[in-house]
């Protein structure tokens, strides 16, 4: 069995504003990196990691012993016109509303649709569980976007829930379990065991 965490990155300051931070490139909160030196993780074989700077710190925080591997498939989606600002900033706004109205199925004016997003973050997913396969790893990590965790989880998340239901705090995430050759050969269930919240050293 391969034992995978799903961490949320740490807060930045578009997150401390509610803002849509996709593809801007900001830096934790020099705070919450702090704050992230004061909880302690278990040691993982691999960290894997969106290539953002918020997730790249995030990762050699929580692991300072590896190095992370970068899968530019788990960055966090492109939110076109409505990227850093928040929902003060686009209530006025036509498209925003319209993007409201259809439960976000709509594709963000100049960004990504969520059917793209969600088909690259699986498709991220299938190259770290191939290279857990092939490399027979046992614990894993990934330090990514909630967005991303709540592709992976809201698709092969069992016991199953809606997308939305998957959503996790800044620096928090998921224990799964799951066979990373069931998962290669097409079974693609991961069991949730636990939530990860923070804990103090």
């Amino acid at each position: 069995m391969l034992k995978m965490n799903i961490i949320r990155h740490g807060k930045t300051y578009g997150n401390s504003k509610g803002r849509y931070i996709g593809t801007t490139d900001e830096p934790l909160l020099p705070e919450e990196a702090e704050a992230l030196r004061q909880y302690t993780l278990e040691e993982m074989e691999q960290v894997f990691a969106s290539p953002l700077m918020r997730c790249v710190q995030t990762a050699k925080i929580l692991f300072p012993r590896k190095d992370p591997c970068l899968i530019s498939e788990f960055s966090e989606c492109d939110f076109g016109k409505f990227e850093n600002k928040n929902y003060q900033e686009l209530r006025n706004n036509p498209d925003y509303q319209k993007w409201l109205d259809s439960g976000g199925g709509l594709i963000f004016p100049g960004g990504e649709s969520m059917v793209e997003f969600q088909e690259r973050c699986l498709a991220g997913l299938e190259v770290v569980v191939a290279m857990a396969y092939e490399k027979d790893w046992k614990k894993i990590a990934l330090i990514v976007h909630e967005g991303t965790i709540m592709t992976i989880l809201g698709t092969y998340g069992f016991p199953p829930k809606d997308y939305f239901e998957w959503h996790v705090n800044n620096g928090e995430g998921y224990q799964v379990r799951f066979s990373a050759e069931a998962f290669y050969r097409g079974s693609r269930e991961l069991v949730v065991d636990n939530k990860i919240v923070r804990s103090k050293k």
